[in-house]
């Protein structure tokens, strides 16, 4: 018979990424100690929602933001996921935390191919801003555009060959 409670939260440590599951998309942000995080978010005070993201990708504008992670989580589930360490050497958590303190309150650029919550926290952890969201959904549309391309010529090839036989 299956739980009908909630399952326990992960507890990150210092320097953490956390990926936070939203509806459609990931958001990430870095833990900084005592239940907080930094991370990315929309100039405007709108948290937690799809809307969000437009709004940001709208202004090309977001700020640094340092929150409780249960405020920026909300219901979300999340985890943490320093999916680079295996390929990357993350900086100090010293230097990581410091940085980013440094960073609250500025506004960045934002794009979500470029310039995201995802380039950001990679960016503080391994001194390398890359978004696998971005590289991932590339790639789908590469293959998709790749395949219908195919597709397109195949049938454009077999009717040139029908009307060439009638």
């Amino acid at each position: 018979m299956a739980s009908s409670r909630p399952r326990p939260r992960p507890r990150p440590r210092l320097g953490d990424l956390i990926e936070i599951f939203r509806f459609g998309y990931e958001h990430w942000a870095i833990y900084v100690g005592d239940g907080f995080v930094i991370h990315l978010a929309p100039v405007s005070e709108i948290a937690g929602d799809v809307a969000a993201s437009v709004l940001s990708e709208l202004t090309n504008k977001a700020v640094v933001k340092k929150q409780l992670l249960s405020a920026v989580a909300g219901r979300d589930n999340y985890r943490v996921n320093n999916k680079h360490d295996d390929r990357c050497e993350p900086l100090p958590v010293n230097k990581i935390i410091k940085q980013a303190e440094e960073l609250v309150g500025k506004e960045f650029h934002y794009s979500l191919t470029s310039d995201n919550c995802e380039h950001f926290v990679n960016g503080l952890r391994y001194g390398i801003s890359r978004s696998d969201q971005v590289t991932d959904t590339l790639k789908t549309v590469s293959v998709v555009t790749g395949i219908l391309a195919v597709a397109g010529l195949a049938v454009t090839l077999l009717s040139r060959s029908k009307r060439e036989r009638q």
